[in-house]
């Protein structure tokens, strides 16, 4: 989750669409408050494809939930995969149609709302969506477009939010992120607000995060027709399922 300067200035935009999000900043403000400049100005996210790229055969058409601007999308089809593209930001989804890159199709929707009456070999859900959002109605979707034999690949949040251990500054690739705001919101959930400043533009993201721990995870799973097949990696962030 994470001012332009031109010839009429800065242009502002804000958001506040679904419950419990909201966005700010220059540029458009996606539904769940994300800013379209901001991930579109970030360059693709080759780790994250890497490491599904080797958690599924070469090839693998890979349906992309909530593929934003396209960090990941462009990083798959560098290596091979088929992407469709799922967003329900016609600001986010345009910027990987303008990229003009041969193997995406992109579908505006909902996910929780998706049904393309097709299944695929690899369903792709991070950015964490599974702690913010719609949990149950999420992975019902995932499962239904899940092929037999196919994997369901989800990356969680397991850094805290909330206590002494929380983060409330770091830096990488040229951003700085700051938490402007970590509140509890209920059991095992946090309200929270980061700011992140690049280039000098600034922008914020408010959302609430609900805990998704390794205790839950498989009846979580279950719930939704899934059953656990492995964590990716170490941390245990990106995890592996499977159709039951």
């Amino acid at each position: 989750m994470d001012a332009r300067d031109g010839e009429a200035g800065p242009v502002a935009g804000t958001g506040r669409n679904r419950e419990g999000t909201a966005g700010s900043g220059p540029g458009a403000i996606a539904p769940d408050g994300s800013a379209v400049e901001f991930y579109a100005a970030m360059a693709p996210d080759e780790a994250s494809a890497a490491l599904v790229h080797a958690a599924v055969p070469a090839g693998t058409p890979v349906l992309e939930l909530g593929a934003g601007a396209g960090r990941v999308t462009r990083a798959l089809l560098a290596l091979g995969h088929p992407v469709t593209a799922v967003d329900d930001s016609a600001e986010m989804l345009a910027r990987i149609e303008d990229a003009r890159t041969e193997g995406v199709r992109t579908v505006r929707s909902a996910i929780q709302d998706l049904d393309l009456g097709e299944r695929f070999g690899c369903v792709l859900l991070m950015s964490f969506l599974v702690n913010y959002g719609d949990r149950a109605a999420l992975l019902d979707a995932c499962r239904r477009h899940a092929a037999p034999g196919g994997l369901v690949l989800l990356q969680r949040e397991t850094r805290p939010w909330l206590g002494p251990d929380a983060p409330r500054a770091w830096s990488h690739d040229g951003v700085d992120f700051e938490v402007v705001r970590a509140e509890p919101a209920g059991p095992d959930a946090a309200a929270v607000t980061i700011g992140y400043s690049t280039g000098g533009r600034r922008w914020t993201h408010s959302f609430t995060s609900r805990r998704l721990g390794d205790d839950e995870l498989p009846a979580v799973l279950a719930a939704s027709g899934l059953r656990l097949d492995r964590f990716l990696d170490g941390d245990r962030a990106w995890v592996a399922a499977r159709p039951a």
